[in-house]
């Protein structure tokens, strides 16, 4: 993990020094949100100034590009370069055809596709609208209509502005703790024992707000996002209640894919 850390920060520094020797804009690929906490964490440390995270689906983007721009620009203009940086391929199934987001991940990755270069994947009822960089756009508009999941479809490309943001869905229920140790959430939102949760825990499959986590005491609050690889990614929410025998009642939002 600390190589991955270090070669991240080496990317973004190369990308801000472009920026600055070069005058004019410049970008990361796409980055998941461990990776933008990790990117904040450097540009604060380094008090690097000058940037702007995007990904086209608003607060709720899962994956973002960091963009970094010389002084004379103002946001305003960096913003009206995103269309030079990003697209999106809006794909319009049959009626009779309605795909999960795994299966048009699963498609891009087919083609070879990697993921860095691929943003949020907005699926819709018959459709989806998939935010890529352009440096993939042309190749992809013109390779998924091979595959046979997408023979059928109609597949154009349209602006970063058109995108139609979708709002986060969640899966909401309460569970029942002893106390707010992290320990006790990975077992209930996992669904298994105590001694299997630290199990989990110890394979570094548990990240709490997008970083990964072994300390079992480490005390959860309200707001908090644990995410269980291979069990799913959950919001912490409010204790509802305490029962009589003191045990602990806590909303969780799990996320939906």
């Amino acid at each position: 993990m600390k190589e991955d850390t270090k070669l991240l920060e080496a990317k973004i520094n190369d990308q801000y020094q472009f920026a600055i020797s070069k005058n004019k804009i410049t970008h990361t690929d796409f980055l998941n949100q461990a990776q933008k906490r990790l990117a904040e964490k450097f540009l604060q440390e380094n008090k690097i100034q000058n940037y702007m995270f995007f990904g086209g689906n608003g607060q709720d983007s899962e994956r973002n590009i960091l963009l970094f721009f010389p002084e004379k620009f103002s946001q305003e203009m960096v913003i009206k370069n995103y269309e030079k940086i990003l697209s999106v391929l809006k794909i319009h199934l049959p009626r009779e055809l309605e795909y999960e987001h795994r299966i048009y991940l699963s498609g891009l990755m087919k083609l070879g596709i990697k993921r860095e270069k691929v943003g949020d994947i907005l699926d819709y009822p018959n459709g989806a609208d998939i935010i890529v960089l352009n440096e993939v756009a042309d190749f992809l508009e013109n390779s998924l209509p091979e595959l046979t999941r997408f023979k059928s479809a109609k597949i154009e490309r349209i602006s970063i502005f058109d995108v139609q943001p979708k709002l986060q869905e969640f899966e909401e229920f309460s569970i029942i703790v002893s106390s707010m140790r992290l320990d006790n959430f990975v077992a209930e939102l996992a669904r298994t024992s105590r001694t299997k949760a630290t199990e989990i825990m110890n394979e570094q499959r548990v990240l709490v707000n997008y970083e990964i986590e072994t300390k079992f005491s480490r005390k959860i609050s309200a707001k908090d996002v644990i995410n269980i690889r291979g069990k799913g990614k959950f919001l912490v929410g409010e204790i509802e209640r305490q029962t009589r025998s003191e045990k602990l009642v806590v909303q969780i939002k799990k996320y939906k894919s």
